[in-house]
């Protein structure tokens, strides 16, 4: 395939059919599970004779912004082969072995916000990726001043918060982003809150922050130490006295809906003490941003756990937010443990796994029960079949079993 002229490559169409046949192809042949495939054709069970039984959660695995993200790094790669560079913002999503799979590709990795040092690499004639997470306005801007190619992969629904906290700016509205103020998805997001230069933001982790901020909304209080409390999580010259006044919620697109419905709810609930019921209008907005993926495998997991078993095995990057709150959710009912590949299940005395409490990887022993046992299977947004299909075929081999005579031809 020969290349566009040069003033041309930036308008590159990559979802051409010839490429993305291409490109499937190769996508299947590194992330397709046959034996998963399968499972989810038998009622999303498979089991050896009850003496060792898994049941796959209804919807599991890759979403459709993953897939695109990945689709379009392939054809980027298809499209510009060497010797052009192709460079990779951060990671295309947050899973070690589809990081690790770009990069044999001859994708190379730099910083979510390059550094000067970063950018002093990059040419007109080379192709950035921007991740499924989207990039922060400045890194944007920069990029296009380098005259970069830039192949977007930025999902659907985070551009839809985007949309959102602009328009809080435009109307002198705080945003309020319910989320990890150290993830891609949030600096992006909040960059966008003040791209016009105006606009602020605050983002609140949990429901305590939330009451602090709810607290100071009613009450007032000292702002040095609120300002301390949340440092990190607020926009530039964010005065709490001044800024609190009109808010609009959002949300990191990961959260759990539940959780983001409550700090909806609780901020509403300040504003009407601080202004009546009368002017909340004025004052508090919000719009429903949870990924539909994502609470698509959140629902699927709730209903899963109601079924009896002794345990759930969650597989992702430990530093994907979507599949974390699956883990906290099956830590509420039963043992749970979340690991990033069947690689951490070393023994059936000793498997290692990511603590939600203590941030960190580390081991248990004797997890596995002896006899007949029941385990779900749950995996994030971001973890592809292969993976989960590599769990499933080691936790029966823990036992003796081999996978391959459970299923019908």
């Amino acid at each position: 395939m020969e290349l566009a002229p040069e003033s041309d490559r930036r308008k590159i169409n990559l979802r051409h059919p010839d490429l993305m046949a291409a490109v499937q192809a190769q996508v299947l042949s590194h992330y397709r599970s046959g034996l998963v495939d399968r499972i989810r054709a038998n009622g999303q069970v498979i089991s050896a004779d009850g003496l060792v039984t898994i049941k796959l959660a209804k919807e599991f695995g890759f979403c459709y912004g993953v897939e695109r993200a990945i689709d379009l790094a392939y054809a980027a790669r298809q499209r510009f082969p060497p010797p052009t560079a192709i460079y990779l913002l951060g990671e295309i999503i947050h899973n070690p072995e589809v990081n690790d799979q770009i990069q044999k590709m001859g994708i190379q990795i730099i910083s979510p916000k390059p550094s000067n040092k970063d950018l002093a690499r990059l040419g007109a004639s080379d192709v950035v990726i921007i991740p499924a997470f989207g990039t922060e306005v400045e890194t944007r801007r920069k990029l296009d001043a380098k005259g970069c190619v830039l192949v977007d992969t930025t999902c659907g629904d985070v551009m839809s918060v985007w949309k959102r906290v602009r328009q809080y700016s435009k109307e002198t509205v705080t945003s309020i982003i319910h989320g990890k103020a150290k993830h891609e998805e949030t600096k992006a997001t909040t960059s966008q809150a003040t791209a016009n230069g105006t606009g602020h933001y605050l983002v609140v982790y949990d429901l305590d922050e939330t009451d602090s901020v709810c607290r100071y909304i009613v009450q007032g209080g000292n702002k040095e130490k609120f300002l301390d409390a949340f440092k990190g999580s607020y926009s530039s010259g964010f005065d709490p006295d001044l800024h609190l006044q009109a808010i609009g919620v959002a949300n990191q697109t990961t959260m759990l809906r539940g959780e983001t419905e409550e700090v909806q709810r609780r901020i509403k609930n300040a504003m009407i003490k601080r202004y009546g019921s009368e002017n909340v209008d004025k004052h508090f907005r919000f719009f429903d941003t949870i990924c539909g993926a994502t609470q698509d495998r959140q629902d699927a997991l709730e209903k899963l756990l109601r079924e009896p078993m002794d345990l759930l095995l969650v597989i992702g990057g430990y530093n994907s937010s979507n599949t974390s709150h699956l883990a906290e959710m099956g830590e509420a009912k039963l043992p749970t443990y979340f690991i990033k590949n069947a690689k951490m299940m070393e023994l059936d005395k000793l498997i290692r796994h990511y603590s939600l409490t203590l941030h960190k990887e580390i081991a248990t022993r004797d997890w596995l029960p002896q006899g007949k046992i029941t385990v779900g299977i749950t995996a994030g947004a971001s973890c592809p079949n292969n993976l989960i299909e590599d769990a499933i075929r080691r936790l029966f081999e823990l036992r003796g079993i081999s996978v391959q005579e459970l299923l019908p031809n």
